[in-house]
């Protein structure tokens, strides 16, 4: 419930569809659930293309949603928190050689 004197509501409503990232499945695309920084499930939608890649990329597939359905989509996998336009993300993992092998470079090289 909102109060007269919050400086903003208490939750906001995006406005216009959302950019959804997506991945490849069997059954076509799937929505990517992320993870908060306290380890909370959430769907992430973004409010601009831009602002999508800017984020996770500009090789991220992705899907236009509602906010309401991509609540639908999300609630029957218990994922009830939705963030919109997330300002940062972890960088890529990168490989690293498998102890064994940096051991056998150090030893040859």
């Amino acid at each position: 419930m909102a109060h007269p004197e919050d400086p903003e509501p208490a939750q906001r409503v995006p406005a216009g569809p959302l950019f959804v990232p997506v991945r490849p499945g069997p059954a076509g695309c799937a929505a990517r659930f992320f993870r908060t920084p306290l380890g909370t499930r959430t769907a992430v939608g973004f409010t601009s293309r831009e602002r999508l890649a800017a984020t996770l990329g500009a090789e991220q597939q992705w899907i236009r949603l509602s906010e309401p359905a991509l609540r639908a989509l999300a609630g029957p996998l218990g994922v009830t928190a939705l963030t919109v336009d997330p300002p940062f993300s972890a960088p890529p993992a990168r490989a690293l050689p498998a102890p064994a092998e940096a051991a056998v470079h150090q030893l040859i090289g």
